[in-house]
């Protein structure tokens, strides 16, 4: 569907849910997908994600009472979730996908930002749930978006915004993810991916110039909840392995390192499995530093081949992929006319992503997807995406 195809079977469903569509007003928030600097985000590392053209949308109207309404069209079957401004906000099972967006009232709540009347708010989001382009970040952006525009929040920024998305997720849903989802939402750019160092929050914006090649996203179809995975767990072990170091080294995070610090050193890391996982984390931001120079350069061949490693990393040391996204980058990596593919998001389960030759697009979604399908047995999802901005009215 196009923008306005979108915002007028919003507004139709909006009168239907919440009677009337008198002066509501549509949002959009992008979602992301990662080119390359995996689980690097948390560990001070080096970032390289782009917002995406699809994303979340909402239409929104103030309310002259102290109730906020939910609506979502793409879980209807929860209905309508409705909540007092009077209550003490925090995330309650029976609320599903709303606790995101309550979340980030709360976080408002918190900086001492609250909404003196409520809302109606109604989404619709034409990112795959579960995929790992970051649906639940999307949806925290765009309301603190909302309610920034809606209620004169003025002195929130862009990068507020994604801090904010941050804090809710960490403390509110329980989830310790880094800052790279919310920041490359909250803060996208057309036709730029974003070099940041989550240690700083340091950015530059990097041309995507991919010399006739398109970003390619392969969505496994195998749902995961960051909640219910190996991701804390995975935060948790980096933790442990950098304190650790910290015994030799006077280092704030893994992203300090590189790769022959690393190696003098990390025998310190008692277990094993902690070794791999400090492992990943140093070597994968020393890629993300190399491809974004590669990129800059024109080095396209470079960027892939730095891509593909990533992927090799995620699978043997971080043990984040799966049978589904090893599957998808292994076919990937067999059609000529692919200059890199990797596992994108956090893993366990979620999308790929390629850049793939414009001449060879059609031949890789069906060769990948054949292959896919008779390994996996249901078949996988194909986008072929465009880089966009951030937030918008």
């Amino acid at each position: 569907m196009t923008d306005q195809q979108i915002r007028e079977v919003m507004l139709a469903r909006f009168g239907e849910v919440f009677a009337g569509q008198g002066d509501a007003e549509i949002f959009f928030a992008p979602g992301r997908v990662n080119l390359i600097g995996e689980h690097t985000d948390y560990n001070g590392g080096h970032v390289f994600p782009c917002a995406l053209t699809i994303g979340t949308y909402g239409a929104v109207r103030k309310r002259t009472d102290r109730t906020c309404r939910f609506y979502s069209m793409n879980f209807e079957q929860v209905g309508v979730i409705e909540v007092s401004l009077d209550e003490a906000l925090k995330p309650v099972k029976e609320r599903d996908w709303a606790n995101y967006p309550l979340g980030i009232l709360w976080a408002f709540g918190e900086r001492g930002m609250k909404p003196e009347t409520g809302f109606d708010l109604l989404l619709y989001g034409n990112i795959p749930n579960g995929s790992g382009l970051s649906s639940s970040a999307s949806v925290e952006v765009l309301t603190g978006y909302i309610l920034r525009e809606l209620y004169g929040f003025s002195d929130v920024t862009n990068q507020d915004l994604a801090l904010i998305g941050q804090y809710s997720e960490n403390h509110f849903n329980g989830v310790n993810c880094g800052i790279m989802d919310q920041f490359a939402i909250a803060m996208g750019k057309k036709d730029h991916a974003i070099f940041l160092d989550t240690a700083t929050l340091e950015y530059r914006y990097a041309p995507l110039k991919l010399e006739g090649a398109k970003i390619v996203i392969a969505c496994s179809n195998k749902k995961r909840g960051l909640g219910d995975s190996k991701y804390n767990e995975r935060r948790a072990e980096c933790e442990t392995a950098l304190k650790e170091l910290q015994e030799l080294v006077d280092i704030q995070s893994l992203g300090e390192l590189d790769e022959a610090t690393f190696e003098k050193i990390c025998t310190r890391i008692v277990d094993p499995v902690r070794r791999k996982r400090a492992r990943h984390a140093v070597y994968e931001n020393q890629r993300t530093i190399q491809a974004q120079e590669a990129l800059e350069n024109g080095n396209v061949k470079l960027f892939g081949q730095l891509m593909n490693a990533s992927h090799e990393s995620l699978r043997d040391d971080y043990e984040v992929t799966g049978i589904e996204l090893d599957t998808l980058v292994e076919e990937a990596w067999k059609v000529p006319g692919v200059i890199g593919s990797r596992m994108t998001g956090a893993g366990f389960g979620g999308c790929t992503v390629s850049i793939v030759r414009e001449d060879a697009i059609e031949h890789f979604i069906e060769q990948v997807g054949m292959a896919y399908e008779k390994k996996i047995g249901y078949a996988a999802d194909f986008y072929v995406v465009e880089i966009g901005d951030g937030p918008h009215r």
